[in-house]
């Protein structure tokens, strides 16, 4: 089961993000490693996982899973917008060797908890008995996923251990700090309070490019996040993150996938500012 500090990794993109960059995967792993963080959980939101097509995220799993060789747990996000794109990548995760899947509640359409029961159950079902953790992010889904649906979840599939819940503010996490699930805290700012209150660890978009941080604040629970996250907010959060990592010698591109935009010559200039004198 999951532990610790784990990156919500980059997806490395080439061609203007049209093309998958398989080359820079193998060296992008081998950084978060170097930094000191547990595992990595690819294709997230950070990842833009949900931009990509089902092959892709078929083929990045892969090139994760086989770069990471047992070095770093590998955790990968499955959600997709229909159960059947989600249940075909989360079976996809169990055969490839990851060491667990995470799905997020499919965006757009509001549905009820028999909707939602079904196709996490048929997710979790599918990458038995691969641990299986919920993604709740009401901001990136458009909705929570209600406490009642993980309790009757836990009872139609045996491999659910935890969520990752990327809730603000701390009132909004606290309803999934449920006993007997690993929780893992997305928002930097609130991993010191979800620890004190038993979280497993953290599941930091941060960390994507700055391992290290994370790292420490999981580990000693040392240093403040905060101002790092505002900082990098400023900018296009998925070009920043690349154009960081690039920075401390990583061959990734600063290429995303549309319709996330790269950075203007102006932003390159004032982040690269920010980062001399960071």
């Amino acid at each position: 089961m999951l532990r610790g500090a784990i990156a919500a990794a980059v997806t490395p993109l080439r061609d203007e993000g049209r093309a998958l960059d398989e080359d820079a995967v193998a060296p992008y792993v081998d950084f978060l490693a170097a930094g000191g963080v547990d595992g990595i959980l690819p294709l997230g939101t950070t990842g833009e996982g949900i931009l990509l097509t089902v092959d892709e995220r078929r083929r990045v799993a892969e090139l994760f899973v086989a770069a990471a060789d047992g070095r770093l747990q590998v955790a990968v996000h499955a959600g997709a917008q229909t159960t059947a794109d989600t249940a075909a990548l989360a079976a996809h995760a169990a055969e490839t060797g990851a060491d667990a899947v995470a799905v997020i509640g499919p965006p757009y359409y509001p549905l009820d908890d028999a909707a939602l029961l079904a196709h996490f159950t048929a997710a979790a079902r599918a990458c038995e008995p691969l641990p299986f953790y919920l993604y709740e992010f009401k901001g990136r889904a458009g909705y929570s996923i209600p406490p009642a649906v993980i309790a009757h979840l836990r009872e139609t599939a045996s491999n659910v251990r935890g969520l990752k819940v990327s809730n603000q503010p701390f009132e909004a996490v606290e309803p999934y700090l449920i006993e007997g699930l690993d929780v893992f805290v997305g928002a930097e700012g609130l991993v010191p309070q979800g620890l004190e209150r038993g979280a497993a660890g953290a599941v930091s978009g941060l960390a994507a490019a700055f391992p290290e941080l994370i790292a420490r604040l999981v580990h000693d629970g040392a240093g403040e996040l905060g101002p790092v996250r505002a900082a990098v907010e400023q900018f296009p959060f998925h070009a920043a993150l690349k154009r960081i990592v690039a920075s401390k010698g990583v061959p990734v591109r600063e290429d995303v996938r549309a319709p996330l935009r790269g950075l203007t010559d102006d932003e390159c200039e004032e982040l690269d500012l920010w980062l001399e004198s960071s």
